[in-house]
């Protein structure tokens, strides 16, 4: 009779699986670097060939500076006047981020307290919804004329335009903790901190910095209303001042010049708090976490 063979699964150790992991690793790796790298060179190389375009159909067609100066001539005209722009810049930058600041405290304080006291909710988020509702550029005036302080009342503009965001995003964070939890903490008796600090806090942040990304934009945008709304007025002016007094005179590059100074803030503001959102949630938060893959 012959014998037969009978073939037994041969387990393969961690030294054998080590390269083929290790490899495929480096491939994963490899891939994200490359996606960050076109992240980056996409967009930039869209934004080149976007000026070099613009700066082509200008010289081609010799259209004058005063209706619509090159990319060049703006560049020029910002190194030229950095001195006077520069000071207009760092207006701008105080004014906003003070505005900001003061929208986080209030609009974090008052989302606890509705969050905690129901009729502060019911009787006060009505005004805040008619604060938000109604347009800056509309108020701005009266605010200008009942307030004394030319800076506290740009900051007051600034200040309503970035609040409901985080207002409105803290309050659903809040809200949205898990009910399941909640009675699991009830049950187990923790205090109102401890349930504050331990879910609703974790819940509200994603919330949070999603408001945040959307309010630093709006202060800058409620910052330069106000300073359009004022006018050039004041020892201390910001950018919006600046394209006032441009345009006042037909300085078109001069505008433009103010006006790149304005995009570029926002672009910062934007990739400032993006970069501070993945370093907090990164490393627990889905919305954050599936960009790590």
């Amino acid at each position: 009779m012959a014998s037969t063979s009978i073939t037994e699964p041969v387990a393969l150790s961690d030294a054998d699986m080590a390269p083929s992991e290790a490899t495929l690793r480096a491939h994963e790796d490899k891939v994200r670097r490359r996606e960050s790298m076109l992240r980056i060179v996409v967009p930039a190389g869209i934004v080149i060939a976007l000026l070099l375009a613009w700066e082509w159909m200008v010289r081609a067609n010799n259209i004058p500076h005063y209706i619509l100066p090159a990319p060049s001539l703006i560049l020029r005209t910002l190194f030229d006047n950095w001195g006077s722009l520069s000071s207009a810049l760092w207006f701008t930058v105080k004014l906003t981020l003070l505005a900001l600041g003061a929208a986080i405290v209030g609009g974090v304080l008052l989302a606890i307290a509705f969050a905690l006291f129901k009729w502060v909710e019911i009787g006060l988020f009505p005004i805040a919804v008619i604060l938000q509702v109604t347009p800056i550029i509309a108020i701005a005036p009266l605010i200008l004329i009942y307030v004394s302080s030319t800076m506290a009342a740009l900051l007051l503009c600034a200040w309503i335009v970035a609040f409901f965001p985080i207002l409105s995003n803290t309050v659903i964070g809040l809200k949205s903790a898990d009910s399941n939890l909640r009675d699991l903490f009830q049950l187990y008796k923790a205090s109102p901190w401890q349930t504050f600090r331990y879910l609703l806090a974790p819940s509200a942040l994603p919330y949070f910095m999603a408001g945040l990304k959307i309010a630093g934009g709006l202060s800058l945008i409620g910052a330069v209303v106000a300073e359009f709304t004022a006018g050039t007025a004041g020892k201390e002016t910001g950018l919006a001042s600046r394209i006032l007094e441009s345009s006042f005179r037909t300085e078109i590059p001069m505008m433009f010049a103010a006006l790149l100074l304005v995009s570029l803030l926002g672009i910062v503001i934007f990739i400032v708090f993006a970069a501070l959102s993945r370093l907090v949630l990164g490393h627990w938060h889905e919305s954050e976490m599936r960009r790590e893959r």
